[in-house]
């Protein structure tokens, strides 16, 4: 007997089922539309926390105002430079290549082909000890760290809980092992992550030097600073390592009784002659700069309008959620509201 006649055994024909008539066991089957969204029921529960929707939305798009309204003016200055001939591989640095044969065979490494000086001039500028002699140089710590406000009235104004400018005294309560004074290993930490912003196009090869502060003047000024401190950096960098070559370069010269050497010796200490008199003379070594920095007179950050929707919209949001996810455990607690 197949199933067919196991359910129907008399092997009556079923009669069709008529308006309100259903099959057996007809509400216990599943149905696809059993996990559909009920709009419906979703609006109406939300139309039922519709002040906890209002409430909730309010308070964070005011708390996303006064938040924004905290948020202090942040000015940045920039400049745009161009790396010059020598830091491009081009002038000396060509020759290096050319002699770099030469070089190799008298027992010198001259190095100017192996890496590219705009690239190493930029991780310099970002280094902790660049950084570190930077703000000790121009003694601007306090600018950097215990900075209030500034306006354009009273210019820069400092936290006295932070910074006593009266005696020059730093007077922050810190836990140990943090002192008063703050540290190398923080203000670096801060000024590159807050103040200093390097770009490099790697299509144009020009190269963006920006500072963020809230005083404009103080932005400005040290861009200017940052820009004359790298060329200078790197200036300084070539002139000791032509110098190091030069006095390698004379005893060795003294010590050889070749001709050909000797000619050798002579055409390397020719370059390196030419790479200090060249560093010497050129007041931006590595960077020239095509746009340069100027005070700014509109601030770049915060964006307070958009702080104030993005606040409002995480309140609605939440407040969505919460409507829901409430209504989920009263009906859980009572099963009479399912």
């Amino acid at each position: 007997m197949t199933q067919e006649n196991q359910q129907n055994p008399n092997n009556q024909p079923t009669a069709p089922y008529g308006p309100g008539q259903y099959p057996p066991n007809f509400y216990n089957a599943p149905h696809p539309q059993d996990d559909e969204i009920d709009l419906r029921e979703l609006f109406g529960i939300l139309w039922s926390g519709k002040w906890w929707i209002i409430a909730i939305t309010f308070v964070f798009a005011v708390g996303s105002v006064f938040y924004s309204l905290s948020l202090p003016d942040i000015y940045k200055a920039e400049a745009t430079l161009a790396p010059t001939e020598e830091a491009s591989g081009g002038g000396l640095s060509k020759m290096t290549g050319q002699l770099g044969g030469l070089a190799s065979l008298a027992g010198v490494d001259l190095g100017g082909n192996n890496a590219d000086k705009t690239t190493i001039a930029l991780e310099i500028l970002k280094s902790r000890a660049f950084i570190k002699s930077f703000v000790e140089k121009y003694d601007v710590l306090p600018e950097l760290m215990a900075l209030e406000e500034w306006n354009r009235g009273t210019g820069i104004v400092f936290d006295n809980e932070v910074f006593n400018s009266d005696n020059n005294e730093w007077v922050r309560e810190v836990e140990p092992p943090q002192q008063p004074k703050p540290s190398s290993w923080e203000y670096v930490k801060v000024f590159r992550e807050e103040v200093l912003e390097v770009n490099k196009d790697d299509t144009t090869g020009l190269v963006t030097i920006a500072v963020n502060h809230q005083s404009p003047e103080v932005a400005e000024q040290w861009v200017v600073w940052l820009i004359e401190e790298i060329n200078n950096h790197m200036r300084e960098r070539d002139i000791q390592e032509a110098q190091r070559s030069l006095e390698y370069l004379g005893k060795e010269l003294q010590s050889t009784s070749l001709s050909d050497m000797q000619q050798v010796f002579y055409q390397l200490i020719e370059k390196q002659t030419q790479t200090i008199m060249l560093a010497n003379v050129r007041p931006e070594y590595i960077f020239q700069t095509l746009d340069p920095a100027v005070v700014p007179e509109q601030k770049a950050k915060p964006s307070r309008a958009l702080i104030c929707i993005i606040g409002t919209f995480l309140g609605g949001f939440l407040s969505v959620g919460f409507v829901l996810v409430r209504n989920t455990f009263r009906k859980e607690e009572d099963p009479k509201d399912a």
